[in-house]
């Protein structure tokens, strides 16, 4: 068996699997800021409705002094 050979072989092993790692943890805190983007948007969607089913609520304000 071939050392250089071998060790050529481990070290291109390593650096793939470093990679994926890197690509991994990337996909991961693109998806996290998808999560939060989406609460956000959810949020917002919530208010709209709520906002359309009351329309005069919210909307005036009394104050007396």
């Amino acid at each position: 068996m071939d050392i250089a050979g071998l060790s050529m072989g481990l070290s291109q092993m390593k650096v793939a699997q470093e990679a994926s790692v890197s690509i991994m943890k990337m996909a991961m805190d693109t998806a996290k800021g998808q999560n939060v983007d989406l609460a956000k948007m959810l949020e917002v969607n919530t208010r709209i409705m709520e906002q359309s089913v009351n329309p005069n609520i919210g909307g005036n304000i009394d104050i007396s002094l």
